[in-house]
């Protein structure tokens, strides 16, 4: 997604901020551009497609500047033009934005009626038209705090003031911003690799900071205007893929990466500004049958998620296999069935040779990958890419959520497609899946009340997990991370099957966690629970602020999520278990980014 480089240096930027643009080129982006502020006033260059075509425009016309911002543009309001390009500019504001702006259509709405007038298509021109406004009667470092207070979304900021020459001002809500410390100089960047080659003094601001660099250094901000520090670290000259930042673990990080990961996945496959599902590819999901989904492990599971949205949303049967058994039971295969691979690598052995059997038997193929130029990428029919960005930690979190992402977007289109919904619905299921990336950050504020649990399950011999509807295979999921990285036995359950042989388990000594948002199935999933409690079954209770009103007395420990659409439930709930798993894992001393007999890719079988 889009890469972020702000300078405040003491000589020429334009070829440090290309620099660092190329750094950034493995996030992805279709534009790129650059400002500074030139001997007349704030110079901008853009370019639609690859940075050399940015080169090519600047050979031409060189930018003269000690002190600019640079963008690599990952389109989602607005197609891929040198206009919609970054940097953005309203009035006396110039800057670049990496996000989405939720409430980008009511802002812009009341600006028009003020009279401004607006020249892209983007959300990214609402913050440069807000800020330019806020500025007739503020000063900067003001007129940007009540800016900030006004816009919703998730972003990550850095903004160039005309007359302001010395300074640039940062912001992050969500996607990651840091500072960098250099001699007489300062920057900004999207992650250590942008200002590696610069410095190797960064810190890392939180959610919610808003910061202001200039030649002396930086000053913080938390929300609230109160100023901050914000440690200065020493990182290692590595590429950004290798860098934990204030993290303990890979894992850790990836897990509070999902929001800006889900957000660049929703992005590839919605269009934002005309509300409607645009999945690449060109599959008729109205001429197909079945769609026969292939997966291993978590990929497996998000697979299953995926069956639980597609069949009632756009009444087309989904069938989900272990790829690893797939082929050897010579299943019966038709034509006009698409098969779909799940793989983060792309080079999942048993997935790979479950594809090729499927292809064999000429059957259209998709692949929803994370490695673009993997192999099953290479050889499908159409490539689903999933646009989280590099996944370190062996347990699978940030990708798991982004290949739901992906599926989720689907069932929505293919419901289109096959008359199933009309427009209205769709466009009102667009604007819940775009809701996401804020529920799942709100989600992992959950962190304390799931750390508190750890102790007590790191103790237990065997955990279940249990859960209906789509909540089922999460339950897997929540179980699989569990066993995966503390060694714990676990199991997850349709809660409806307890009765069918796993309440045999349940005794005073054993963890029950309980997936259950306030949905359609929430009434039987209580009943479930208060099975559990009435046999001594510990029960960790994970639901929304109207589940936990409705729920039974005597759940010991209740994690209270955010409300959303059950579209989406498997996104927002998906947090705990994952950060559960982790504390788990960390309680036990466990090693959490690689554990024991695993690896990131199975590339055999």
């Amino acid at each position: 997604m889009c890469g972020i480089i702000g300078i405040v240096g003491t000589s020429s930027v334009q070829d440090r901020l290309i620099e660092s643009l190329k750094r950034l080129e493995y996030r992805g982006y279709d534009s790129a551009g650059i400002a500074g502020f030139g001997p007349d006033g704030i110079e901008r260059r853009r370019a639609a497609g690859k940075l050399r075509n940015l080169e090519e425009v600047l050979a031409g016309d060189p930018l003269t500047a000690s002190v600019g911002i640079g963008h690599t543009r990952w389109a989602t309001h607005g197609p891929p033009t040198v206009g919609n390009a970054h940097p953005h500019q309203a009035g006396r504001v110039t800057l670049v934005h990496n996000g989405i702006i939720e409430n980008f259509a009511e802002l812009k709405a009341e600006l028009k009626a003020e009279g401004r007038v607006f020249s892209t298509d983007t959300d990214t021109e609402v913050v440069a038209q807000l800020l330019d406004r806020e500025l007739a009667s503020k000063a900067p470092l003001e007129a940007f705090k009540a800016t900030l207070d006004q816009v919703r979304g998730a972003f990550a900021l850095v903004v160039m003031i005309e007359g302001e020459t010395n300074l640039l001002l940062g912001a992050r809500e969500g996607p990651p911003l840091i500072v960098g410390y250099g001699d007489g100089e300062m920057f900004l960047g999207s992650d250590a690799l942008a200002v590696g080659p610069f410095t190797n003094r960064v810190a890392y601001l939180e959610d919610g900071d808003y910061v202001a660099i200039d030649h002396n250094g930086a000053r913080v901000f938390e929300k609230s205007g109160r100023p901050v520090d914000r440690p200065v670290q020493v990182v290692p000259q590595s590429p950004a893929l290798m860098e934990k930042g204030n993290y303990r673990h890979f894992m850790e990080k990836e897990i509070h990466d999902q929001p800006e990961g889900c957000q660049r996945t929703i992005a590839a496959y919605v269009d934002a500004l005309g509300g409607l599902t645009a999945v690449p590819g060109g599959v008729d999901f109205a001429a197909l049958n079945r769609i026969q989904i292939v997966g291993c492990g978590t990929a497996y599971l998000a697979g299953l998620i995926g069956k639980y949205l597609i069949e009632p949303l756009a009444d087309l049967p989904v069938d989900v296999e272990v790829a690893s058994e797939f082929r050897y039971r010579q299943p019966a295969l038709r034509p006009d069935c698409l098969v779909v691979a799940i793989s983060q690598s792309g080079e999942t052995a048993d997935t790979l040779a479950a594809l090729r059997y499927c292809q064999a038997r000429g059957m259209k193929s998709a692949a929803v990958v994370n490695a673009v130029g993997s192999t099953m990428a290479r050889e499908v029919d159409v490539v689903w890419p999933i646009h989280c960005g590099p996944e370190i930690g062996v347990a699978s979190t940030k990708a798991f959520t982004a290949q739901v992402s992906v599926l989720t977007a689907i069932a929505v289109a293919a419901a289109r497609a096959r008359g199933r919904i009309d427009e209205a619905e769709e466009r009102r299921l667009v604007a819940v899946l775009m809701e996401a990336p804020r529920l799942i950050a709100e989600s992992i504020n959950l962190e304390e009340a799931v750390k508190s649990i750890a102790l007590e399950v790191s103790r237990a011999r065997d955990v279940l997990f249990l859960g209906r509807g789509p909540m089922y295979p999460l339950a897997l999921e929540g179980a699989l991370k569990l066993k995966e990285i503390s060694y714990i036995h676990a199991e997850g359950y349709a809660a409806g099957e307890l009765k069918h042989g796993p309440i045999a388990l349940v005794d005073e000594h054993t963890p029950i966690v309980i997936l259950a948002p306030f949905d359609s199935y929430f009434e039987k999933s209580a009943s479930n629970m208060s099975e559990v409690m009435a046999r001594g079954g510990q029960v960790v209770f994970i639901t929304d602020p109207e589940g936990e009103r409705h729920a039974p007395a005597g759940a010991r420990v209740v994690v209270t999520a955010p409300r959303c659409d059950p579209l989406i439930a498997p996104l927002v709930m998906a947090a705990p278990i994952q950060l559960l798993a982790y504390y788990v894992a960390v309680q036990k001393g466990a090693d959490v980014d690689q554990p024991r007999n695993l690896a990131k890719s199975v590339t055999v079988e």
